[in-house]
């Protein structure tokens, strides 16, 4: 285990919690490693005798016909194109003793399947990971006062580049193709969490 983890497993379990479940969110840019961060820490936990759980967001993206009949399919991941609504009114259950079904997003087949998530009543602690968890813009914001411990992420803008071409390539973009959508998309995207972000009660 990781002393970056070691020590944040320390501060979960030391947050107290507002309702029944502990939830913990943990926000930053795209490929600034939210999902490995969120992973380690669920372990953690689990290893620590803690029943917990990882929800990520990204089953909240809007279908892509939608996004199509909204001019936004090629900004798909930016703000506009999740279920923000859908997503708050799933924070707002997450911290009570019950079992709750959520959409999970299929990476390859590029949409969200309905009910392929599951938390058991027995859950203690949630980790949600997701970009714009503490975006401070409508409806967004509303989900601040759900989290017990909040982590934001952050990297430096050449690191994030790197990371998120290489990511497309391995989804079997050519190189400049990959470029192309990490300036048109997600670098828009990563800059926009760094300006909107709330204060967390963690930064790394």
């Amino acid at each position: 285990m990781s002393a970056q983890i070691t020590a944040l497993l320390e501060q979960v379990l030391k947050s107290p919690r507002r309702q029944a479940r502990r939830v913990v969110a943990i926000a930053g840019p795209p490929a600034s490693g939210k999902s490995t961060l969120a992973a380690g820490l669920v372990e953690a936990m689990r290893g620590a005798g803690v029943h917990s759980q990882l929800v990520p967001m990204d089953g909240f993206h809007l279908d892509n016909r939608i996004l199509g009949d909204r001019g936004i399919l090629d900004r798909k991941g930016s703000p506009p194109s999740f279920d923000a609504i859908g997503l708050l009114r799933l924070v707002q259950v997450l911290g009570a003793s019950q079992e709750l079904f959520y959409p999970v997003f299929d990476r390859a087949r590029d949409l969200s399947v309905a009910g392929a998530g599951h938390i058991a009543p027995e859950c203690d602690t949630i980790v949600i990971e997701g970009n714009y968890l503490l975006m401070d813009a409508p409806i967004w914001r509303d989900m601040a006062r759900y989290w017990d411990l909040s982590i934001h992420l952050s990297c430096n803008e050449a690191e994030l580049e790197a990371r998120l071409i290489q990511r497309w390539v391995d989804h079997g973009l050519a190189p400049e193709a990959a470029r192309i959508r990490t300036h048109s998309n997600d670098l828009p995207n990563a800059r926009l969490v760094g300006q909107t972000a709330l204060r967390a009660d963690v930064v790394l």
